[in-house]
């Protein structure tokens, strides 16, 4: 593998960029090593095939007044105002409905996943008052308990003080 020194060296060589000396060792360096060969030879094809691109594009005007049109051009676009277009109706109700859609959606979805909230998962109270009981139901737990208030609170005002058996 060449260095790149010398690869800029042969590249100088071509371009007649190097004094005396530098060419002739150049040239020695030719004589000895056969990659340098092919490198020159390569670089001489290519400034060949690039001849015939390095003529300039010339245009029917000045440069000055060819880019001053276009910066004129630029100028008139970014000056002119766009109309702004005001939303239709059904874009306002679109705006509004699709957010209420998408969370109505998400309440479904999380109300289906939990179950149901009633009867099966809360406790049921039941008071009768002519009796004095109290039930209590809880249906998730199967359980249901009844309390009793004996004498009931009414009966033990109506009839005096209380008396034990004996």
């Amino acid at each position: 593998m060449m260095d790149n020194e010398v690869e800029l060296k042969l590249q100088a060589f071509l371009d007649g960029e190097l004094s005396e000396s530098e060419a002739s060792e150049v040239a020695k360096l030719l004589a000895q090593d056969q990659q340098a060969v092919l490198l020159l030879a390569e670089l001489r094809n290519t400034r060949q095939a690039l001849a015939g691109f390095e003529k300039g594009v010339t245009l029917p005007e000045s440069r000055e007044f060819f880019w001053s049109k276009i910066e004129r051009e630029i100028s008139r676009l970014e000056a002119s105002p766009r109309p702004v277009q005001k939303p239709s109706l059904l874009e306002g109700w679109r705006r509004f409905l699709v957010p209420a859609g998408a969370v109505a959606a998400l309440l479904t979805v999380v109300f289906i996943t939990i179950g149901p909230v009633g009867v099966d998962s809360l406790a049921q109270t039941d008071a009768r008052e002519d009796s004095g009981a109290f039930t209590y139901r809880d249906e998730a737990a199967q359980t249901t308990l009844v309390w009793v208030s004996y004498p009931a609170e009414n009966e033990v005002a109506d009839s005096g003080p209380a008396t034990t058996l004996e």
